[in-house]
């Protein structure tokens, strides 16, 4: 019998001898194959710091500024480029970006070889704080554009007006760009010359920096505007897959239309320029507005409600003008008139559609036309330019998905604390 449990112990021992040995140098084996094998899986290679998709660190980068009289010719001859590869990029870039709109305090880039010849690679001009275009200097000499990363970032802002709104939005650390949209959007709403000590804004809306500069504000979302005791919202609502629009929280557009032209027009017979030549004085100058043939006596109507702030005579321009301020943006003039509709005089409020004169050839007038002109914020705009959004409301079918949209947006403004304020 102890013989017999002496063999089987013997046995069982020499049995686990035999499974250590083999399950130790398959343990050993994984062990080997791990260390060879997770130093490899688990190296991280860091992106390249990249400038204009551009890698940093293979180039030498000198930064400057386009100086007055400067032009791409004249920067590039310093790095040693020939005029005839010169040459050759500017016609390679007409489709792309013209060359002769580089402008003076603009940055650019050339990017050059780390060896001792410090070859010129790249030439990168910004266009503005987001475009640039890209010169490759290289054999197979291309251009490209592109842009900066854009960061959009959600604020929102809030004052009590003391003098004007330009003033509030400063006083608080706002953009005054905000203060220019702001009019834009309640310009048939609220009488920016006549808001009173007290009034006060609330916005969101949306900036966009590209590094950590501002280059905008791309959009309101929400607003409220308090005047004269009553509130007004605006919620920036899509209307179809392009359409967006301001309307208030009955789902009424902020906005309304100005008739697209002032008369029933012939042709036109010339267009806004900043430099176009004058038939009388022979001289080329700016001609901020829209010349309509017509015959002469043909009627003239404003294109908007307003009220008319000049009415007069001017023998070496003009001749026969009204000026007409619609609201707080807006300001139109009709020039060259044979008269003025009865009864109108300097401080009248007319209505879209009213007769106000006749077309007529007076002033510096070679015929018989309406010199047209447009003013937003003071600033002459192309009158075929002006966007004459649409006054329907939001469409019944829409009105559950704009509740939807506009109401927590109305809380988020609403919610917004005034400065020095429990309001």
């Amino acid at each position: 019998m102890l013989k017999f449990l002496f063999n089987f112990s013997g046995r069982f021992i020499l049995l686990a001898i035999i499974l250590y040995a083999i399950t130790g140098c398959s343990t050993k084996e994984q062990k080997d194959k791990q260390t060879i094998t997770n130093p490899i899986d688990t190296v991280a290679v860091a992106p390249p710091n990249l400038l204009f998709g551009l890698p940093v660190d293979s180039f030498v980068i000198e930064n400057n500024n386009v100086k007055r009289n400067e032009f791409l010719a004249s920067i590039l001859l310093k790095y040693d480029i020939p005029y005839n590869q010169i040459d050759k990029l500017a016609k390679q870039s007409k489709n792309t970006f013209d060359v002769r709109k580089i402008k003076v305090g603009n940055p650019y880039f050339v990017f050059l070889d780390h060896d001792s010849l410090h070859t010129p690679r790249y030439f990168v001009y910004e266009i503005d704080k987001v475009n640039y275009v890209v010169y490759n200097l290289q054999d197979s000499i291309t251009v490209t554009t592109g842009q900066k990363e854009i960061r959009k970032v959600k604020k929102t802002a809030s004052g009590i007006i003391t003098s004007s709104l330009w003033n509030a939005m400063t006083e608080n650390g706002t953009s005054p760009v905000l203060a220019l949209q702001l009019s834009d959007i309640y310009a048939w709403t609220v009488d920016f010359f006549g808001i009173e000590k007290g009034d006060y804004f609330k916005v969101l809306y949306t900036e966009d920096y590209v590094d950590s500069t501002s280059v905008g504000i791309s959009s309101i979302e929400a607003a409220l505007f308090h005047h004269r005791g009553d509130d007004y919202y605006s919620f920036h609502f899509q209307e179809d897959s392009a359409t967006y629009n301001y309307f208030d929280e009955k789902g009424k557009s902020l906005r309304k239309a100005f008739l697209k032209a002032p008369l029933k027009f012939s042709r036109i017979s010339s267009r806004f320029s900043h430099s176009r030549y004058h038939p009388v004085l022979k001289i080329r100058r700016p001609h901020h507005g829209i010349d309509y043939a017509a015959p002469k006596g043909t009627h003239v109507f404003s294109i908007g409600d307003g009220r008319i702030i000049a009415k007069g005579f001017q023998a070496r321009g003009g001749g026969n003008y009204l000026k007409i301020k619609h609201n707080s943006v807006y300001t139109t003039v009709y020039m060259h008139l044979n008269g003025f509709a009865k009864g109108l005089n300097q401080g009248d409020k007319v209505k879209q559609g009213q007769l106000i004169g006749y077309v007529g050839s007076t002033g510096l007038s070679t015929g018989p036309h309406l010199d047209y002109r447009v003013f937003k914020n003071g600033k002459p705009i192309d009158p075929l330019k002006v966007k004459a959004p649409p006054v329907e409301p939001v469409k019944k079918e829409d009105m559950k998905r704009f509740k939807d949209f506009y109401k927590p947006l109305k809380t988020q403004v609403d919610e917004l604390i005034l400065p020095h304020s429990t309001k």
